[in-house]
């Protein structure tokens, strides 16, 4: 699941056109309404033309609601940057494309909205290469500029199509196993109580989950989950994503708050970050200046401690320490952004570096800026965990490859991560490079889909022992590789059990229905009465069902012998046990010999000692047959 967020200057039609593009209009108060203007965050969904269903949050433009809109494009994987062709860019175009530069959104289009308002196309010419230019040296630069009309529909199937184009390309969320979601919106709905949407960043959530709401630490847990308004059992990283929340009452949560796994988590006053200052801002950031700090969806007050400087000039970038009134809730790498709060202007950001520094630096200690200087790649096993995550699964001398770490620090990096339980080994020895190995989350997250590979076929063949090997690698879209050792690991771990050719889970029994067992309790009967003529299989199939046939097969209460007869399992095993003492010694068998002993036909007499050949237990000479060796 994917989040696109608008941007651009109000009344430049970002409104309209989303709901253009999904059918829904993301205004939700009276007021928006009313003054024609989004005011608090929108949101919206659509499904893009290969079949990828994406939400769109949709922020406010105007100047006086610049902090709203901070709170929801932290979290989105795409933006549609949107310029009226009728005004081109305005003063909160530059501002909220600065913003995007900050947070480093990953891509971009930008949609010229209003053309079916100019006539001149030397006018739409203009715009663009003043789009264009506005765009240079920022993460839009290479953006596509789209020309669309929300009110005819000129351009909109060409921008679902770029957007397609544009999230394919995409990395998915990187899943880390520790689910954390910046709270946007709390309401209550009637019948349900407490819900809360945002972005979930990382992790899953599911139905039943205890959760921790930070910083202020209750506990509760989930009652119901629901994306675009879809029931769910499972969030994913990255999704729109509303949860009801039982145990916790409504006024006890605010925009800003995240809920996240227990014990993950924590929340900080303090934080070492990486800061860039925008080109036109006003003036310098001075040390001690009072600054509004927003991160996720909260918005903090708090004081910058510069290190290193007095001031960092516009366009330049410094360390800061910040010294926030209230905790927030970070992670190393989070994009953040600063505002002044008087006069109102945002000042630019960068990334949040240590979340939980240990103390106040001594300003102009130069070793605290290596550190930083150090800490800003991350931990060797940060970066090693960066890498296979990246990768997959993978051999570990192409993790260490890609992490471009120094012998030393690759080596301690791995040991610190298997310790950790971060890195989990597919195979015996590490002593190799060559050994497979994958981040913990990622197979947690093979594992997960190699279960409901397996229990959905269960389910789906119900009197079967197991999915065959073949047909389970398929479903996983691994190489034979990834699946030889990644099996041996889930039989090891007890996850699965073999089951004949096929693969089961170790708690999969397979049980007929009522019918089915009075229906094959007849079929046995015939083979009761007629032990050595019993029905055939195209009989037994034709009564039974092939199902249930290969069901009694599988439960080894009958034996085929070849693709036409099949014996009760008692009846083969004493059949066979006679012919061995027939044989031993030294004595031979025709097929007339064992029809006429048996009182059965060709038929059955040949099928059945050509069995006795291919499994091993005669050898043929000529008519005759005798023990093998």
């Amino acid at each position: 699941m994917r989040v696109i967020g608008t941007a651009g200057h109000v009344d430049h039609g970002k409104s309209t056109l989303v709901e253009a593009l999904t059918g829904i209009h993301p205004d939700r108060l009276k007021e928006e309404r009313a003054r024609e203007m989004t005011i608090e965050l929108g949101f919206a969904w659509l499904t893009l033309p290969d079949g990828e269903a994406v939400g769109i949050v949709d922020v406010p433009g105007h100047r006086d609601f610049i902090e709203n809109m901070l709170s929801g494009v932290g979290g989105i994987d795409a933006a549609v940057f949107v310029v009226a062709a009728d005004e081109g860019v305005m003063p909160q175009t530059r501002e909220h494309l600065a913003i995007l530069d900050i947070l480093q959104v990953p891509a971009g289009i930008v949609a010229m909205t209003k053309i079916d308002l100019v006539d001149d196309p030397a006018w739409l010419d203009m715009v663009e290469a003043d789009i264009r230019e506005t765009l240079a040296g920022t993460i839009l630069q290479d953006a596509p500029i789209l020309r669309v009309s929300a009110r005819t529909g000129a351009g909109l199937d060409d921008l679902k199509q770029a957007l397609a184009e544009l999230l394919a390309k995409c990395p998915p969320r990187p899943d880390f196993g520790r689910a954390r979601l910046p709270v946007d919106r709390v309401f209550t709905m009637p019948g349900f109580g407490t819900v809360v949407t945002g972005t979930l960043m990382d992790g899953q959530f599911r139905i039943g989950d205890e959760v921790e709401v930070l910083p202020g630490g209750l506990k509760c847990r989930i009652r119901g989950l629901q994306s675009h308004r879809t029931k769910v059992d499972a969030a994913q990283p990255g999704s729109r994503t509303a949860i009801n929340l039982a145990g916790v009452d409504v006024n006890q949560i605010e925009r800003g708050d995240v809920i996240c796994s227990p014990g993950k988590y924590s929340a900080s006053h303090l934080l070492d970050v990486r800061f860039r200052l925008l080109r036109d801002v006003s003036a310098p950031l001075r040390h001690n200046s009072e600054v509004k700090f927003f991160i996720g969806a909260a918005e903090v007050i708090g004081r910058v401690r510069l290190l290193g400087d007095e001031e960092v000039q516009p366009g330049q970038e410094g360390w800061l320490q910040l010294e926030l009134q209230s905790p927030v809730v970070a992670v190393r790498g989070d994009h953040y952004i600063l505002r002044r709060p008087s006069p109102a202007e945002t000042i630019g950001g960068g990334k949040v570096v240590d979340p939980h520094p240990e103390k106040r630096h001594k300003r102009f200690d130069p070793g605290v800026i290596r550190g930083l200087d150090a800490l800003s790649d991350g931990t060797p096993a940060e970066i090693l965990m960066e890498a296979s995550a990246a990768l997959g699964v993978a051999p570990l001398k192409e993790v260490i490859n890609r992490t471009k770490l120094a012998e030393d620090a690759a080596r301690a990096a791995v040991k610190d991560a298997l310790a950790q339980g971060w890195l989990v080994p597919l195979e015996d020895t590490m002593q190799t490079g060559e050994a497979l190995v994958v981040s913990a989350v990622q197979w947690r997250q093979l594992s997960d889909a190699m279960l409901a590979a397996v229990e959905g076929y269960h389910r789906m063949y119900p009197l079967r022992r197991g999915i065959p090997r073949e047909e389970l690698k398929s479903r996983l879209k691994i190489s034979s590789r990834i699946f030889s050792v990644a099996l041996k690991r889930w039989l090891n771990d007890g996850k699965l059990v073999e089951a004949g050719n096929g693969l089961a889970r170790p708690d999969h029994q397979i049980k007929l229905t009522p019918v089915q067992q009075q229906q094959a309790a007849g079929v046995m009967k015939q083979f009761s009465a007629n032990p050595y003529t019993p029905p055939s299989i195209k009989e037994v199939r034709e009564t039974l069902g092939d199902e249930v046939y290969t069901a009694l097969v599988e439960l080894q209460e009958l034996t085929p012998v070849s693709s036409e007869v099949v014996f009760r399992k008692a009846d083969y095993d004493a059949l066979v046990e006679d012919v061995r003492k027939w044989l031993a010694g030294g004595g031979t068998l025709t097929v007339a010999a064992f029809r006429d002993r048996y009182q059965t036909s060709r038929k059955y007499a040949l099928a059945f000692l050509e069995h006795l050949d291919a499994v091993g237990i005669t050898i043929r000479e000529g008519d005759n047959r005798r023990l093998k060796g």
